[in-house]
């Protein structure tokens, strides 16, 4: 199995003056959940190089034992250090694509041309695509085989309204996640704010928040395993 994972390479929180990036918890349980499964990863960003890290999810109370992994991997943080530039991989290398969240991707995922292409090759070849927390708004410009949004009439979920008033960032962020995958058409459910919880509709796998991203990897596997 060879999975492409794709990480922000966008690290500003709106006009607030602070940091923000993908969510460790979100790169980290996915990463091990395919890793320890024999999955062989490869790491992408818009930019390519070290993606920035959302310095709140690198706070103790935001600490998993796969985070803590992660702490103490030093062949994990190098390849972190080293994604490859997004425009330099291709579809057709790999089984399935997996977008960990955290707010960066809110701003340089849904008009990414270069995103966008790469998703809509995964679709066109029936292969897995799984996105998590604020990372489904990589799929909202993205178009399936039949040419209409790919979210249109799919099952989705995502960072909801009521998760992002909670962090108080409803101001901040560009739009709010949860209105624009319904804007698409997509059909959108959520649980309580801060459980687990995972959309699985054909092969695309969206999951919540950072809660949702190892059991969304987890799908992702189950997929790649039924072929």
């Amino acid at each position: 199995m060879k999975i492409l994972m794709v990480l922000t390479s966008h690290d500003q929180l709106g006009d607030t003056g602070k940091k923000t990036g993908f969510w460790l918890e979100e790169f980290a349980a996915p990463y091990y959940v395919l890793k320890d499964a024999g999955a062989e990863i490869t790491l992408a960003s818009p930019k390519g190089g070290q993606p920035p890290l959302d310095p709140k999810s690198d706070l103790p109370e935001n600490q998993t034992e796969l985070t803590k992994r992660f702490r103490t991997d030093t062949a994990a943080q190098a390849e972190l250090a080293n994604t490859k530039k997004l425009a330099d991989v291709s579809a057709d290398d790999f089984d399935a694509v997996f977008y960990p969240g955290g707010h960066g991707p809110m701003w340089d995922m849904p008009d990414n041309a270069t995103s966008i292409a790469l998703i809509e090759a995964f679709v066109k070849a029936d292969k897995p695509v799984g996105a998590v927390c604020h990372a489904p708004i990589a799929l909202v410009n993205v178009r399936g085989k039949d040419g209409e949004y790919l979210i249109k009439g799919k099952w989705v979920t995502g960072f909801t309204n009521a998760e992002e008033e909670a962090v108080g960032l409803t101001a901040v962020v560009p739009f709010l996640l949860e209105d624009w995958l319904k804007e698409r058409g997509g059909i959108y459910s959520k649980a309580v704010n801060w459980t687990p919880y995972v959309q699985v509709d054909g092969k695309l796998v969206t999951g919540q928040n950072p809660a949702s991203s190892e059991p969304a990897a987890e799908e992702v596997l189950k997929l790649l395993r039924s072929v």
